[in-house]
Parts: C-alpha cells; structure tokens; sequence
C-alpha cells in the first residue's frame, strides 16, 4: 500500500501575531495576513512551483482569514481546488472572538493551561483537552478519507504541535508538556504514514520547519528552486532497523 504524505503547512505572518494586545483572533479579530506575511506565502508559492517537490492529491485548508488567504496565495503552484476544513483551525476562542487581548487580560486575567488545563479558553471556546483530541481525531480522520495520497493542509501553529502529540503519543492530552516547539510561519512540514503487514498504521516525521524559500526575502538574489531540486527525486532507502520494523 502507498504511504500518506501529510503536509502541513502554517499561515504567513498574520497581523495577529504581531500585535499581541490587539484583538483575539476567532473568525471576527483574524484580520489576515501582514505584508511579510503575504510575501511569506508568495514565496512559498514559487518555490512549490519551481521545484516541484509536492504533487498533492488534495488540498485542504483552515477557514480562518490567515489560513485562507496562505492557501488562496500558494494555490496556483498546488493546481488543486481547496476544501475548506472548520476543524483544522486553531484553539477555538469563543465568545471573546474579536475582543481586545488587554481588556480581556484585565477583566479575566490569561488563561493557564499549564495550572487548569480543563478550563475552556472562554465560553464557547475550548480547554486543552478539547483542542488536542480536536487535532488528532481531525489529522486521522483526514488520513483515513485519503490514504496513500498526498494530502497538503494550510493550517496553524497549534495544530502543527498538536501533530506531534498525537502521532508520537506523547500522552499530553490532558497536561500540557514541557516542551515548546516555534513553528515558523509558511514553513512545510511532512509527515508519512504507512501501514504495517499486520495492520498497525506508523507515522514517521519527514521534516520539520522548513522555510528555506523565505531565508531570502531580506537578501536581493533569490533562491534557484529549479537547479536545487535537479536530480533531487531518488526516493529516501529506510533504514534496516526501519524496514525491520515495518514487517
């Protein structure tokens, strides 16, 4: 059977992230992608173009105003329409969607997951728990509706991480861990998953934020995609202790 290439992708640099006491970014206070963030997912877009290196089955994206308009940049060098997917969005906020971050600190102070990790991030919205089993019941679901295709996802940092969590059953569901990962924004990340002769399906971690094609945008010569990824297609040989595994 053919593996399942899930990649995941985040959105570029969303105003959101660059003003941390502004609104709360639920569908009203997402208000999209910064300038970089655009030029973020334009370059992301050349790249997928030039080199090639994903040919995607299915092209699925977050409905949150960042996420979508990554996905609608970066679609012309993914040649496949977008479906449009609510649970691949990041922690729900609730009823303080578009609520400004420092009104909201000081009539109820930040929420804590690490201390209550029960506590819903406001009414309406989700605690950890919710948000962790949100993301690995949506990545498994996803992978089941399209095995042994490659699947591109535009999505969120918390749902990258969460990633983590469910494929390496790292068994934070309920407490928060105590590690911290930065994923970057547009950077590409790919996970594979096969299954096994006797039915177990295993994911493997191909790559991890790679954001190679906007290590550019500050320097005038820009990155040759084409004559990078020449020659570059000889399928990865698993390890013997991987091969053994496998069977």
């Amino acid at each position: 059977m053919q593996p399942t290439n899930l990649y995941l992708i985040r959105h570029g640099e969303a105003h959101v992230n660059v003003n941390p006491g502004g609104p709360v970014a639920g569908m009203k206070g997402d208000t999209g992608l910064t300038d970089l963030g655009r030029k973020q997912a334009e370059r992301l877009r050349d790249r997928l173009a030039a080199s090639g290196e994903i040919v995607a089955d299915v092209f699925i994206a977050s409905t949150l105003p960042r996420a979508r308009q990554t996905a609608e940049i970066i679609q012309p060098a993914i040649g496949l329409d977008i479906l449009w997917d609510d649970d691949v969005q990041e922690m729900r906020v609730g009823d303080l969607d578009g609520e400004i971050w420092d009104d909201v600190v000081k009539a109820h102070g930040l929420p804590d997951f690490r201390k209550e990790p029960f506590r819903e991030f406001a009414p309406g919205g989700e605690n950890w728990p919710q948000f962790i089993l949100r993301v690995a019941t949506t990545l498994d679901r996803i992978a089941r509706e399209h095995e042994g295709k490659t699947i591109v996802v535009v999505t969120h940092g918390g749902i990258i991480d969460g990633s983590f969590l469910a494929f390496f059953n790292v068994g934070a569901i309920v407490q928060l861990p105590n590690i911290e990962l930065y994923t970057h924004n547009t950077s590409i990340n790919q996970w594979q998953r096969r299954v096994t002769e006797s039915g177990y399906p295993r994911w493997r971690l191909v790559r991890y934020n790679d954001d190679l094609h906007v290590r550019d945008i500050v320097v005038d010569e820009r990155f040759r995609w084409r004559k990078l990824y020449e020659g570059a297609d000889t399928p990865a040989v698993p390890l013997p202790t991987e091969e053994s595994e496998e069977r």
